[in-house]
């Protein structure tokens, strides 16, 4: 048996696929498409499920994956044990409707033998025990000695998750040999020690399980199998655990490097070591794929993950910031099979070191706080730290609960455990608001489904403004209908049509359909997975029926609205790259007639020059009239044309690629125009974030880039107008006006000072003396706060010992303001706490340091009742 690398597995497994007939894809975004029933994907099939819903067609009835995965129900047991980890690797082979049972075995069995060369006695196979079929493949077909066979129950070999498609599943087992075994004579497949290690599972997906709980045969079944690459490269290379397989060993001997410790000296800095190096892989790959740390979601999970192992770090006693360096071992290790770890390098190390930097201050802010419970603690003679204490350190500050309860272990103290997991559980369901609740693996149905496969669409629009077509089905108010009439709205589906089906972040097309006697006004259109489109109508004359032949014509005016928008998405996205960096990528987009929105990955607000530069570039491009080509063909031919796929699409063997000279070449189904002098011009509207990493631009072009100028230009008129100047001349006006303006205030604050001093002259006999404290309390009318402050400074300048306590009435609002002089705060005078008190009494509230405060209130009719107070705060103050 050969030791292979775990890079040479993932590429021997794929390329024995491949020549089986399967299509190689790229593995999918850790972050789900399309689908809020997962956080972050944590399964091989997870992105293939419109696939098996028949929710989309495949690219090809035969798909081979290695798919990035993250699980993290487990969390606090990675690094714990060996056999945990959060990021892992599934590879995998699927049909969809096409090869079962006898290719799927044999093609396995083929493959671990003959490709990997295990030995055929240490191979074990589980079978779902109802599933005779398979067993009758394994040993008559496939050649599986008898004895190597084990029937399972439904709990271990029956895939189902509620209704939908389900099915049986035969796994693969491999004997480690007896040095992994528990030494029970009894220890055999199934067993907990590490000997027997099942490394591939088989799913057949057969049946179709219905609210009854009856499974019904499916016509077309499916197949879905998984096997670990981590747990694949263990047995191949023989080694004790996933932390000592070839690429993920790298990774850690670079820690074990910084933090000057070696693996296997020491059980606790073992944990801590493996703890990063799991960890440190899973945030490299997250923050490739957008992810962004965050307060809830998978942002959430990330932040966890970087906070866990830059706190391990300083267990181990590495000091600073140092995660954001490994992050090149990582990329170095799988950037082969995962080139988006190679582009994005200096965006994942700059985001990764922010959080660092970040969870550094508050770790610190956190054991202040933690010292101060402590000592609380202690001194109340308590010996439990409550739980939400416990939660503010974890939730507040990022203060990990492992580290409070390591921390107050040592001084012999412990934590309520129960409290905090209580509002921890909260916490989480917290984090997954905005996510569907439904079945895990969202295998629901709607009525375009039912409709069958075999109605689709055929688009022919990109050429065309018009085209002949059937009606091939209509649906009003949620229900097939035969027949559809004048003033009703309804959704029909053609063979064929010139309307583009809203996709892509494109805008559905407007246009009419018109045939013998009827005629309908498409308002909206939009394009399933499956190849519908779904014409949203009103009917404006005559009776639609199903059947009907018709003439569609799409609204040429709206559609080169959309296009002048759309092709200007294409050169803001290579604008954007060439200005920020590489690692700026699409995050969503929507163009229609009206303008354009673009959402681009990026950890920071771009600056005015930014913005100045990126739209410069994108009328650079337009103003040259860049030819714009577009052509469908075979999708290695558009790599090898540099096309840039957007990350996480689901592309097939034939792909349609948009170019725009030599500036902006991309994967895109959308419409486009022919040159990109067709834009007119661009104009950026906004910039602001969305979310964790993610802008926003917001921008128009064409008839609405004229429309903003337009609108620009009359507000410079009208303001030229009200300042009595020219537009020309506008700036230099307003900076005089500014200066003047400045010049003013400054003239009205040095009157107000004098005002200040002559009214705090006259003010200073009317007092009252108490315990050596002057108390001045004065009603005035009209003062604002500045001005109280400023009188409250100088009669603070001429006492000697003593305070001054003012209310002003300005409208309906109440103004209290007071200054004690240093040596009445000294006696224990607090203008803070007396200015509180005294505005409770009109129903307002303030206060502010020992020697100056301010205050609000709202009942005017209390102000003297307010003031009177003044001496009896006074005494209880004062020493």
């Amino acid at each position: 048996m050969e030791k292979l690398g775990l890079n040479e597995i993932r590429e021997k497994y794929l390329k024995f696929f491949e020549s089986k007939g399967h299509l190689r894809m790229p593995s999918f975004p850790l972050v789900p498409q399309n689908d809020n029933s997962l956080l972050l994907i944590n399964a091989g099939m997870a992105p293939l499920k419109p696939y098996f819903t028949g929710k989309e067609i495949p690219p090809r009835k035969r798909v081979t994956t290695c798919q990035k995965c993250i699980r993290t129900p487990d969390i606090e047991r990675v690094g714990i044990t060996a056999r945990h980890g959060t990021f892992f690797e599934m590879l995998g082979n699927f049909s969809f409707g096409d090869y079962f049972k006898h290719e799927a075995t044999a093609w396995a069995w083929e493959f671990v033998t003959k490709e990997l060369g295990l030995p055929e006695d240490r191979l074990y196979i589980t079978v779902y025990e109802d599933d005779d079929e398979a067993i009758d493949i394994w040993t008559k077909e496939v050649g599986v000695d008898p004895s190597h066979i084990s029937k399972m129950g439904k709990e271990d070999n029956f895939w189902e998750i509620g209704t939908g498609p389900c099915g049986p599943c035969s796994e693969l087992y491999f004997d480690r040999g007896e040095k992994y075994g528990c030494g029970s004579p009894d220890c055999k497949v199934g067993c907990e020690c590490d000997r027997f290690v099942e490394f591939w599972n088989l799913v057949f997906t057969q049946f179709d399980k219905d609210e009854n709980g009856v499974y019904n045969r499916l016509a077309n079944p499916n197949i879905d199998t998984g096997m670990g690459l981590e747990r694949m490269a263990v047995i191949m290379q023989d080694v004790n655990n996933l932390f000592e397989v070839d690429t993920i060993r790298n990774i850690m001997l670079e820690i074990s490097k910084v933090a000057k410790v070696n693996y296997g000296a020491n059980e606790k800095t073992d944990i801590s070591l493996r703890v990063i190096t799991d960890h440190i892989r899973s945030t490299t790959f997250m923050v490739c794929d957008g992810v962004m740390p965050s307060n809830e979601g998978r942002g959430y999970v990330l932040r966890r993950l970087l906070r866990r192992a830059a706190r391990h770090g300083r267990l181990l006693g590495v000091e600073g910031t140092f995660l954001y360096n490994i992050v090149d071992t990582v990329v170095r290790e799988s950037k082969g099979a995962y080139p988006q770890l190679e582009e994005k390098q200096d965006y994942i190390k700059k985001v990764i070191k922010r959080e660092e930097e970040s969870f550094s201050q508050t770790i610190d802010r956190g054991l202040s706080i933690l010292e101060e419970k402590v000592a609380d603690l202690e001194k109340s003679g308590k010996k439990i730290l409550s739980g939400e204490d416990a939660f503010t350190l974890n939730d507040t500050y990022g203060f990990p609960i492992d580290l409070t309860e390591e921390i107050l272990q040592e001084k012999g103290l412990g934590v309520d455990r129960d409290t905090f997991n209580a509002l921890l559980s909260e916490q989480k369901n917290r984090s997954r608001e905005g996510r569907k609740v439904g079945d895990e693996a969202g295998w629901s149905e709607d009525i375009y489904q039912t409709l069958g496969k075999e109605i689709t669409t055929e688009f022919v629009g990109y050429a065309n403004a018009q085209c002949d077509a059937a009606i091939t089905a209509i649906v009003k108010d949620g229900q097939v209908a035969e027949s559809i009439s004048s003033g009703e709205n309804a959704v029909v589906i053609l063979d064929k049509t010139v309307i583009y089906g809203e996709s892509g972040g494109q805008m559905g097309d407007n246009g009419e359909i018109v045939g013998d006697g009827f005629k309908m006004v498409v308002t909206d259109a939009k394009k399933l997975g499956d190849g519908k489109i779904l014409h949203h109508v009103t009917v404006s004359k005559g009776t639609v029926n199903k059947g009907d032949k018709a003439c569609v014509t799409v609204d040429a005016k709206t559609r080169i609205a959309t296009a002048r928008n759309h092709s200007t998405t294409h050169l803001l996205h290579k604008a954007l790259r060439e200005t920020l960096g590489v690692h700026v990528a699409q995050a969503g987009s929507s163009v229609n007639p009206q303008r354009l929105r673009f959402d681009f990955s990026h950890f920071s607000a771009l600056t005015q020059e930014e913005i100045e530069t990126v739209e410069a570039k994108v009328n650079d491009a337009i103003l040259a009239a860049l030819p714009i080509d577009t052509r469908e063909m075979p999708i290695d031919e558009a790599k090898k044309l540099g096309a840039m796929s957007l990350f996480g699409e689901k592309y097939g063997d034939v792909v349609r690629v948009v170019k725009m000279g030599d500036y902006s070449t991309e994967f895109c189904g959308g419409t486009h125009l022919t040159n990109t002098s067709q834009a007119g011009l661009f104009t950026i509207l906004s910039e602001t974030g969305v979310a964790a990493g993610v802008r926003r631009i917001e921008a128009v072009t064409g008839y609405g880039a004229l429309e903003v100028m337009k609108n620009n230009q009359q507000s410079l008129r009208d303001a030229a107008k009200i300042l009595k100047t020219n537009p020309s001349e506008l700036v230099e006006k307003a900076e005089v006006i500014v200066e003047d303006l400045k010049n003013a205030q400054k003239e009205a604050d040095q009157m107000r000072e004098k005002l200040a001093a002559s009214q705090a002259s006259s003010l200073m006999d009317n007092y009252t003396e108490l315990k050596g404290v002057k108390i001045f309390t004065n009603r005035l009318k009209g003062v604002d706060a500045g001005a109280l402050r400023t009188l409250g400074d100088q009669m603070r300048d001429k006492m000697d010992c003593g305070i001054a306590i003012f209310a002003s009435e300005s409208g309906d609002k109440i103004t209290f303001s007071a200054a004690a002089s240093k040596s009445a705060v000294a006696k224990g005078v607090h203008a803070g706490k007396i200015i509180g008190e005294i505005a409770k009494v009109c129903g307002g509230g303030g206060g502010g340091k020992p020697d100056s405060a301010q205050a609000g209130g709202k009942d005017a009719s209390k102000i003297d009742e307010a003031l009177a107070l003044a001496e009896s705060l006074v005494d209880a103050l004062v020493k």
